[in-house]
């Protein structure tokens, strides 16, 4: 692409971002980080132009698109002023939907790409085909377990010293819209959610968080169970669907789908290639879904093929996540509207 990419932020998802624009064949980046150690090690290990301040990126680049990579607290900054700028752009998870409403609707006519990442992780994709295929029959119930221990997140920093131990920005509160962004497009949108969120165990510098949401989703005729922790010991993200007809179980530590035939009375195994993981990641955290999820976003722009995420899509999930924080709260399920 003969396009200048703009990677702002240059924490762990800067520098990932980086690598995915550098494996697309990308060369044309530049990256934004006020802590010249940040910028430092970028410009070493890839070799990239880096500035302080978005203050000091030209603006006279026709062509130019953002990757933003900042803790989620200020996404909204940096969105808003890509929309002043008529720029491109891609933003990391969200959890926080400050100014959300305003940039739906000032992004209409510009490629605004929030991410999914796991839309992109080939077992999702096997699961989202078979349960489109009818193969489960009708479905009964679902559990979900997505599990982490938060001071494994960055070994080479506290916990205290970046956004996960904030209390609207959490470890384990960001992680619930990052589950359902995918669960919703394998199961469509719940109408209601009940939910206990807690703080269970002392990890220092998380005080301030709650470290376990357990969520009961309603689907009308099915529900699911969804829990996500940061206090599971060993990363863990289990998948059961009950269905009339078979049971789907998945295990990313296993590295294979697992699908029972209610018919043949017999268990089918559904490999996947996890792909390479960086140095440093869990091995179930390939590096091959990050660079999709760029290389989608690069076909927003130039070939008008639309990302599968959207600022509307995406503030739709953080409902479900301040209404499952509000049962919490009061003790009553919440009805979702559309």
């Amino acid at each position: 692409m003969n396009m200048q990419f703009v990677v702002i932020g240059l924490g762990s998802m800067g520098k990932r971002r980086i690598r995915c624009l550098q494996a697309l064949g990308e060369k044309q980046i530049v990256g934004i980080d006020p802590r010249a150690d940040r910028r430092h090690e970028v410009m070493q290990a890839y070799g990239v132009e880096t500035v302080a301040d978005l203050a000091d990126l030209p603006t006279n680049t026709a062509k130019q698109a953002w990757i933003i990579s900042v803790p989620p607290d200020v996404h909204h900054f940096y969105m808003s002023a890509a929309v002043k700028q008529q720029r491109p752009f891609f933003v990391e998870a969200s959890v926080v939907d400050t100014g959300m409403v305003e940039l739906i609707a000032a992004t209409k006519a510009l490629v605004a790409a929030p991410s999914a990442t796991l839309l992109f992780h080939p077992a999702i994709q096997q699961i989202r085909a078979l349960v489109q295929s009818g193969r489960l029959g009708k479905i009964s119930n679902v559990l979900m377990h997505s599990g982490q221990y938060l001071p494994d997140w960055h070994t080479y920093e506290q916990v205290q010293e970046y956004y996960v131990s904030q209390r609207d920005t959490g470890g384990a509160r960001e992680i619930v819209p990052f589950e359902l962004t995918w669960l919703t497009r394998v199961f469509g949108w719940p109408t209601g959610v009940s939910a206990q969120v807690r703080k269970t165990i002392n990890i220092v510098g998380a005080e301030a968080i709650d470290d376990t949401y357990n969520v009961l989703l309603d689907f009308s005729d099915y529900s699911m169970v969804l829990t996500v922790d940061v206090v599971s010991r060993v990363a863990t993200r289990r998948l059961l669907i009950n269905g009339e007809q078979g049971q789907l179980v998945w295990d990313w530590n296993q590295g294979v789908i697992q699908f029972f035939d209610a018919k043949t009375q017999a268990w089918e195994e559904m490999p996947y290639e996890r792909g390479q993981s960086a140095a440093g990641y869990n091995a179930n955290i390939s590096e091959q879904m990050y660079i999709d999820e760029v290389s989608a976003f690069c076909q927003a722009i130039t070939a008008n093929q639309p990302f599968p995420n959207t600022l509307a899509e995406d503030h739709r999930i953080l409902r479900i996540l301040y209404a499952a924080e509000e049962s919490s709260r009061c003790g009553v399920t919440q009805r979702l509207g559309v």
